[in-house]
């Protein structure tokens, strides 16, 4: 797997499209009471300034954009704690610069440098008192934004109906795990996916889609463009693995890393990335290649939605569905790669373990749970519906 430094230092993919923006160079440094952003692009790009408060972000919008950067280019430095960027939906891309203390963002230049080959953007941050940070939340316009991407000039109205994609693990000839009195994952994976369906469409503003709804086989790189076609604000994929750990029982939440939290995590998202290889199925070979996207997901705020969410579910849980130990997880799983879908991965239990067997082929534990599960994804709808502004 590469690593984020070695994958943004290749080249640009081939079949980048003319209309993107591509950010060649960075640069930032300061002190905790002033930090200089430097960016490069090869032309000059639009772009939206916002603010957000609990915790303090300064948001810049932009059109496509192709971070051809160095990672460590843009480093936090004093008043910055935390930089975040890449894709934040079709079109557009987004920048986050997490604050250590209230701060405000000047341009200070944009001009064209290089023999107009070049063009750069120069920003100050510079630490301001709390009530004027507030101030700055308060006008930032979400709903509204005061400049368009490029070849965007007229804005979609804002939806508040979320969709969400219901991935049910396995099927057709991947079976999955299979637990002592016989049951199959397959199965297990897609009554639950039904049941889910059932309690999401229950609650407003919700649309449901789902990568399968019978008995057969998808692979892996299938479910993430199913999750993309259908414009997701979040992939719920849901399985019931077995582990050789037989005592090892309850619910765990996994979110996307290129590092497993832990030795069980690397060992199930092993077991699941194996899947395309029943059919010698692939990848596909295009801008979106696994590092690629690993690397995007890592910059972005999809990450930090999908351990937003992973939380609330777990949160929904508690008291209520039996959970591991440590029950929020990570690791580099395949179907969670989707770069604008924020993506999280539900065991719902093990099949190797006979007591969560009986549970997981169990109807009414599954309506039950399932009901928590759609809850969580209610509780977690403003945070969805802000991030898609």
């Amino acid at each position: 797997m590469l690593s984020p430094s070695l994958a943004l230092s290749q080249s640009i993919p081939d079949d980048a499209s003319d209309d993107r923006h591509v950010a060649i160079a960075a640069r930032i440094a300061g002190d905790d009471s002033r930090v200089r952003l430097v960016l490069d692009f090869e032309r000059e790009p639009d772009f939206t300034l916002r603010y957000l408060e609990n915790p303090d972000r300064v948001v810049v919008d932009l059109p496509e954009t192709v971070f051809a950067y160095a990672d460590d280019s843009v480093q936090p430095r004093g008043l910055v704690s935390a930089v975040r960027y890449g894709a934040s939906g079709e079109g557009r891309a987004r920048m986050v610069f997490a604050l250590a203390s209230p701060a405000r963002i000047d341009l200070v230049e944009s001009t064209e440098v290089a023999r107009g080959a070049i063009h750069r953007l120069v920003f100050d941050a510079i630490a301001i008192d709390r009530a004027a940070f507030t101030a700055q939340v308060a006008t930032s316009d979400w709903t509204n934004p005061a400049q368009e991407t490029a070849k965007n000039s007229v804005a979609d109205p804002v939806s508040d109906t979320l969709t969400i994609v219901i991935d049910a693990g396995h099927g057709g000839i991947d079976g999955g795990a299979e637990g002592p009195a016989g049951s199959m994952e397959k199965h297990i994976t897609l009554a639950f996916a039904e049941a889910f369906k059932a309690a999401l469409e229950a609650e407003d503003g919700i649309r449901v889609a789902m990568t399968r709804t019978d008995d057969r086989f998808l692979s892996l790189s299938a479910r993430v463009r199913l999750a993309r076609e259908q414009k997701a604000d979040l992939l719920v994929s849901l399985h019931a693995d077995s582990i050789r750990i037989k005592s090892l029982r309850g619910a765990t939440v996994y979110t996307l890393s290129d590092k497993a939290s832990d030795a069980v995590a690397q060992s199930l998202a092993d077991q699941e990335n194996t899947e395309d290889g029943i059919v010698g199925a692939r990848l596909e070979n295009a801008p979106e290649a696994i590092a690629a996207i690993l690397v995007d997901l890592a910059r972005t705020e999809t990450r930090v939605f999908s351990t937003g969410l992973a939380q609330q579910v777990l949160n929904s849980f508690e008291g209520q569905v039996k959970l591991i130990n440590n029950p929020l997880r990570h690791a580099g799983f395949r179907v969670l790669q989707a770069p604008d879908v924020p993506s999280i991965l539900v065991e719902m239990g093990y099949l190797s373990n006979p007591e969560d067997e009986k549970l997981l082929t169990d109807e009414a534990w599954r309506e039950s749970t399932a009901r928590l599960l759609a809850q969580s994804v209610q509780n977690y709808r403003k945070t969805i519906l802000a991030g898609r502004r």
